[in-house]
Formats: structure tokens, sequence, C-alpha cells
């Protein structure tokens, strides 16, 4: 009798799971099948019928025309339809649906409307085109959010508006946007990343962005009002605009962290909101009269002169990087010290891992580049600040603010590091278990505590990132968590499961734990330098770098094949 029941659980578990992929295939079949009814218009019935496209067969292994699946996985990749006098509109909300799509060809027909904004729903796409149609209207904003872009056609239409800015896509290797209306400036793209560029024959203005010359003066023609190399019109001067002088003496207009021209009154009487309170202080954000947003960190507890204070962050000025948030004014005396910085909208790292209306677009290569950004520039710093022995002090992802590029930058470094007078006193350091008491260390200690400090805070963000958990007990709890899982072999289970189901390469993410369990080393001599950690790093980018290229090539061998 009990194997006669455990023989019907496992039939019933086996009938449980095959219904639930049942269930997730049907779902695809009638998106496709929907989005298809939608792009064809008044034509739908004699379309489905000439592409074989049914709701109640399966589009990999019934041959939908157009369809090009995963045979490993039966999960649909490819949706190719060109030439076909499709009339209709495109249903991104439809199509989207199919979360395992990285290519979608919908070039030459006769489509109308706009782009939809839920294009960025389609997560893995690496490769959009809608060229040779009849869209119109302006592109979505959204298109920035296709973080895997890797190519994107949207000429022969008739848009209009300004050219959205990707930037934040870093990938991106083609824009063809000619033969359209577009308006306004060219954003600046980095050209030097593009394989192709068109923008040609719109109604762009203003002076072609630095490295546009890399591409020839047929990319750019047919735009009256554009002017700069490689046009032959050279951009005229800008003339001074009203009250410029006013503003350089502005320390905020010329981002000068070491004038104070910036009253410390001005900050007092203008609207603040409290974003956040720390064990050194807190965090506002400022709305200044002229609507400049700033945020303004107001220390607490920080056992250290005016006069060090200054010097420190002139310091700290001086050694600029990319991926380095700079101050841009500070105010100190003896009972109150203020550090300003421009005010980012796009939030904290922490946020972005926190917060599932962002998550389910920040994928492994996306985490992947923010880990390089934060290791590059905090190795940066700590090469040029060794022999001040200025280290961050407070690393953790909410100190990692995403710039309008959405790449990291590292904020409020040095605030509340290791404090050193004449005598090499230390007061206070801010990693409690490595704390020395007010002891008077020699110069290499006083680097290890400081610098080593903040390579421990650097591998709790890479267990961040890999395992998508909060960090508490400044990691402790998830460093623990991690080494018991790791010791039982189960590794695996260490992943987020939304990088897992994304089909992040397992191999390379173990590859970032175990530098991550370097990191937290509980021997800080033992942990290594953070230039050595951003050099492996970047040995794993390259090698998932040259991994997506060999698919792109094969992508490609596969779309000139199908059309």
């Amino acid at each position: 009798m009990g194997r006669i029941s455990t023989w019907v659980i496992l039939i019933l578990l086996l009938l449980f799971l095959v219904c639930s992929v049942s269930s997730e295939q049907d779902d695809v079949r009638h998106s496709l099948v929907g989005f298809l009814r939608k792009l064809a218009g008044d034509d739908s019935t004699e379309i489905e019928r000439k592409l074989g496209w049914d709701a109640y067969s399966d589009p990999c292994k019934d041959g939908w025309t157009g369809v090009d699946c995963d045979k490993a996985k039966n999960k649909v990749r490819h949706v190719v339809l060109e030439g076909l006098e499709l009339g209709g509109s495109i249903d991104a909300g439809l199509l989207c649906n199919v979360q395992s799509l990285t290519v979608v060809s919908l070039r030459d027909n006769a489509i109308q409307g706009e782009l939809p904004v839920e294009i960025s729903k389609c997560a893995q796409l690496t490769h959009l085109y809608v060229g040779g149609n009849r869209l119109s209207g302006r592109l979505p904003s959204s298109l920035a959010l296709l973080n895997n872009l890797k190519r994107l056609n949207i000429s022969n239409n008739n848009f209009s508006g300004d050219l959205p800015d990707l930037s934040p896509i870093s990938g991106l290797l083609t824009f063809l946007a000619q033969n359209n209306e577009f308006s306004g400036h060219i954003p600046h793209f980095d050209f030097t990343n593009f394989n192709s560029f068109n923008v040609s024959n719109n109604l762009l203005s203003g002076p072609v962005p630095v490295n546009g010359d890399l591409f020839g003066i047929d990319c750019f023609m047919g735009n009256l009002d554009l002017c700069g190399k490689p046009l032959p019109n050279a951009c005229p001067p800008i003339p001074p605009s009203p009250g410029e002088n006013k503003r350089k003496k502005n320390p905020i207009a010329e981002k000068n962290p070491a004038t104070n021209e910036l009253r410390f009154e001005d900050l007092l009487k203008a609207p603040a909101e409290l974003l956040g309170r720390g064990r050194f202080g807190s965090l506002y954000k400022v709305m200044l009269q002229d609507g400049t947003a700033l945020a303004v960190k107001r220390i607490k507890d920080l056992s250290v002169s005016p006069e060090d204070f200054r010097r420190r962050i002139k310091r700290i000025d001086r050694a600029k990087h990319a991926n380095l948030l700079p101050p841009i004014a500070f105010y100190c005396s003896t009972q109150e010290k203020l550090v300003v910085y421009e005010y980012q909208k796009n939030g904290s790292l922490f946020k972005l891992l926190h917060d599932s209306t962002n998550i389910e677009n920040f994928d492994w290569s996306n985490r992947l580049n923010v880990a390089a950004g934060i290791a590059e520039g905090l190795a940066f710093m700590h090469h040029e600040l060794q022999e001040d022995a200025i280290g961050h002090g407070n690393l953790k992802s909410s100190n990692i603010l995403m710039n309008t590029n959405m790449n990291p930058c590292i904020s409020e470094y040095g605030l509340t590091s290791t404090a050193i007078n004449s005598n090499h006193d230390i007061s206070p350091l801010t990693n409690g278990s490595e704390a020395s008491n007010g002891k008077k260390l020699d110069m290499n200690n006083i680097q290890c505590y400081t610098l080593k400090a903040d390579v421990y805070g650097f591998g709790v963000i890479l267990l961040e990132l890999l395992t998508g958990r909060v960090v508490q007990n400044n990691g402790a709890d998830l460093a623990r968590w991690v080494h018991s899982v790791v010791r039982e072999e189960w590794t695996v289970e260490v992943f987020d499961k939304a990088l897992l189901s994304g089909g992040a390469s397992e191999a390379r993410m173990v590859h970032l734990l175990q530098l991550a369990l370097k990191c937290i080393n509980s021997s800080p001599d033992a942990r290594p330098s953070m230039s050595h950690v951003a050099a492996m790093i970047h040995a794993i980018k390259e090698e998932e770098e040259e991994e997506e290229e060999e698919e792109e090539e094969e992508e490609e061998t596969s779309i000139v094949s199908e059309t």
C-alpha cells in the first residue's frame, strides 16, 4: 500500500510539472498569435494561414514560418517577419510576453502607429529591426532600458521628435535612423563602439558630437542645420549667454569644491528632504532657488579638526575618476561639517537591486558591468591616495549611486575613513571589528586598516550582486550564509534566481563568487588589493564579451540565412 501511494504521488508530481510547462508554452503561443493578428491588421486570417501560426500548435516543433528556436530549451529566440506587407500595428505587450526573445525583425512592411513604450519589457532583445515601415511619433525613452541591445534599425519611417539618449546601452553596435523626421541635437553616443551609424536625411541641428567623424559624410548629410566634422560646414562660435560671468563665480556651476562661495545660509534656507540616516550622519536632498538639486551629507561625530577635514576634501578632489562622484562644495567648522554633491536622480545600487520595479532589467551582464565599474574606481582611488592612507571607509551598495548613464559612481569617498593627524593617531575607524581604539600605528598598518576595509566592503557588494539578498550587520550575516552553502557544496543555491533564469553563466558567477570570498577574508592581510580585484573582474568580463560576440555572429548568420 505504501509503494502504491508513493507511485501515485510521483505520477501526480510529474503531471503537475508537465502541466506547468504546458501552461507557459500556451501563454507564449497565444501571445505570438495575438501579436501577429495586430501586426497583420485586416489580413490577419490569411497571414496566419500562410505562415502556419496556430495557437494550438508548437512554434518550435511545428515549423511556424519566421520563428526560430533554441532547440535544446524549446524556447522562441527569433521572430523574423520581413517583406510580408503587414499593415497593422506593433503590440509590444504581447510580443514581450515571449521573454526568451533575442531577435525581432519586421523590416520592409507597412506597419503603422508608434513603437510602444512596452518594448522595454523584451529584456533579452539584442536585435530590433523595424526599418522600412510607416511608423510615426516619438521614440519611447524606454528603449534605453534594453540593456542587451546590440543592433537597432529604425530607418525609413516617419518617426519625429528628439533622438533618444541610448548611452546607458553600453554594448550598442549599430544605430540606423536615416530617412525619418527626427529633430533636435544628436545625443552623445560613444561612437568608438559603433560598427555602423546613420542619421542622414532628418531635421537634426547643432554640432555632430565628438568622434562622429569616425563615420563618413553620408551618415550625416541631409540635415540642413547640422554642422561640424565630417560635414563641410563648421559650427558657429557659441555666444556668451547673459549672466555667464556671474555663473563662473558660482562653485556649483563650476563644480569647484575648493571654494566656499556657496553660502552655508543658502543651504539652511533651501527646502530639504531627508533621504536617509546612517552611523556617520544624514543625507538630504536640497533644492536651490534656481531649481538645482543637490545632495548634502551632514557628518556627525567626526573628531577631526576643520583644517584636517578641509585638507582631506581638497586631496580627494584631486583624484578624479569616472566611477567616483566628486564633491562640488563643502562647509567646515568646529560644530558643522557638510559635503555637497550633485543629486543623482537614478538612485543607488541598493535601490536598483532591491526595488522590484527595476530588478527585471538588472541582469547578469549589467551586474558584472557595475561590479567592474566600482572595482576600477576604487582601485584608482586606492592607488592615488595610498600615501595618504585615505580609503572610502563606509563602502556599501547605498553609497554607490547610478548616474544619468546608469553607470555606478562611488559617493562619500573618504568622509568617514580613518582621520589622520600629524601624529598618525586614528579616530575613528569605520569597521568596528578592525578598530584600533585610538592606538598609534605605523603607516603600513594604517594603510592595511583603511584600504583593506574597503576590499571587505566591496566583497560584500559582490555577494549582494550575486545573491540579490539584502545586507545586514555590515555583511556578516550574508557572508556567514554564503560560506555555509558553499561548504555544503550547494554553490548554485547562492545565486539570485533572477540571474539563473536569465541564462547567466554559472561558471563565471562562480568565479566572481570565489573572488568575493577572497575579499571578505577575516584576515585583512589575506585580502587581495583592489587593483588585483579589478583585473580579475576585467578578465571575467572579457570572457563574457567573447562569448557574446560568438553568439552574435551565429545569430547574424541565422538571420541572413532566413532572409
